[in-house]
């Protein structure tokens, strides 16, 4: 693919405000997906609540997966299928927890240290936000 065309791509997420484009020409495709500058630098943002945003009481202890991308969580691989992880169930680092679907993706969300699932704070089918918790488990 032209770096031209690439540039204007990049110009138009600009543009619109795009977290995320992919395009397919014949058999080429590109797939772009913007950094929040504040996330590179270890600062994570949420959205401010507004008055339906359900409230996530903050754990006192225990680590907490965060959704790196607005789309649509799934907690199994496929409908009819067992889930991923369950409440009470110990993980390791880089196991997958769930799958979020953004732009016709299937993204895996994967545990980023080991533990023992506490609380699952999302339903399968919810359109979760960027930054919004997912997951909470002891170390």
């Amino acid at each position: 693919m032209d770096i031209r065309k690439i540039k204007k791509l990049i110009d138009l997420m600009i543009e619109s405000d795009l977290q995320a484009i992919e395009v397919k020409e014949g058999d080429q495709s590109i797939a772009l997906t913007r950094r929040n500058p504040m996330v590179a630098a270890g600062i994570a943002t949420m959205p401010a609540p507004t008055a339906d945003t359900p409230v996530i009481k903050a754990a006192s202890r225990g680590a907490v997966e965060t959704s790196p991308m607005v789309g649509v969580f799934y907690s199994a691989p496929s409908p009819g299928e067992a889930p991923f992880v369950n409440v009470g169930q110990t993980i390791s680092a880089g196991e997958t927890l769930g799958i979020i679907e953004a732009m016709k993706i299937m993204n895996p969300i994967e545990a980023t240290q080991s533990g023992v699932v506490e609380e699952i704070l999302v339903k399968n089918g919810d359109v979760i936000q960027f930054g919004q918790p997912l997951f909470r488990y002891r170390a």
